[in-house]
């Protein structure tokens, strides 16, 4: 299964929506969102799209009352967790949670397949070493609102668990 992971839209639809579009051109089923959506009306670019939206809150809250109306209403694909997820996707466990030193953290227990973050606006794939014995992919996509550095975000397969950071298209 593939997926596309975006974090700290800040507001900015044009961006998220070709990110995500872009992403949906390459085979992706699903979007994670790791936070900083803020107004949630942001997500309504992505309604049309057809993909699953997992979101978090991040430390721009906005306004969690409406996010969760939103994630409420019959046939709506915004599936909304709060302040972090733990969710079963793609035969994956996986872990949403906006700071990225929670995630490094999270990441070294080796109880999850994938842990995202976002927050610092800065793109990076790492592998932890875990308590396992093995490696746990941390993936932060960057600012998809491309808020203080440039527009990314993160494409991969759960399959695999192969990631890459992909500039956003500007049309």
């Amino acid at each position: 299964m593939k997926i596309c992971i975006v974090s700290d839209s800040h507001d900015n639809r044009p961006l998220l929506r070709a990110a995500v579009e872009d992403a949906r051109a390459r085979g992706a089923e699903a979007v994670l969102h790791c936070g900083d959506v803020v107004a949630p009306g942001t997500l309504s670019v992505l309604q049309d799209l057809g993909l699953p939206v997992h979101v978090i809150h991040g430390n721009n809250t906005g306004d969690l009352y409406t996010m969760a109306r939103i994630a409420a209403e019959p046939g709506s694909l915004v599936c909304f967790y709060g302040q972090d997820a733990d969710l079963a996707l793609g035969g994956r466990r996986i872990f949403l949670v906006h700071y990225p030193h929670y995630a490094e953290a999270l990441a070294t227990t080796g109880r999850w397949d994938l842990v995202c973050c976002g927050h610092d606006h800065k793109a990076a794939i790492r592998r932890v070493p875990n308590l396992q014995g093995t490696e746990t992919p941390v993936v932060n996509p960057g600012t998809v609102g491309g808020v203080g550095a440039p527009p990314t975000y993160a494409f991969g397969s759960l399959d695999d668990l192969r990631f890459e950071i992909l500039p956003v298209p500007r049309g």
